[in-house]
């Protein structure tokens, strides 16, 4: 299997530290420059107030199958956790699209460290994508 990004994301921070835990709620602009040889792929994205950004956590300092997350003191398998440190480091953001400007999309809501690799743009449906009987298991 091979992954190829499609573009880098540029943001505010510049190492895991600088972060934020999650982005839902950020208020900084980060962005999304695309690959130009991507760049008619986005053609109508300006349509959705929301997409989805799926790239690779290239910061990633391997992997334990059992952590303790931050918001408890038990451990819990890896699966259970949105941990940048995981056996396939993706991440997947649900973003606020604020502006297209060619191939370079504006974002609020985003956690990723500033050259993230990019690897695909997907729109966000809430009558899809929203669950609202969702349960969360830990809590």
């Amino acid at each position: 299997m091979e992954l190829k990004p499609i573009g880098i994301i540029h943001s505010p921070y510049l190492s895991r530290a600088q972060a934020p835990r999650q982005g839902a709620g950020r208020q900084e602009i980060c962005q999304v420059e695309l690959f130009k040889e991507f760049q008619e792929g986005l053609r109508d994205i300006e349509r959705f107030s929301h997409i989805v950004l799926i790239y690779w956590f290239h910061k990633s300092k391997g992997y334990s199958l059992m952590l303790t997350p931050s918001w408890d003191t038990k451990p819990h398998g890896v699966f259970t956790s949105r941990s940048p440190d995981r056996p396939c480091p993706l991440g997947l953001s649900v973003v606020e699209l604020v502006a297209r400007e060619g191939n370079i999309l504006k974002v609020k809501g985003l956690d990723a460290i500033d050259g993230t690799p990019l690897l695909d743009i997907k729109p966000y449906f809430p009558s899809i994508d929203e669950k609202s009987h969702g349960q969360i298991g830990l809590a």
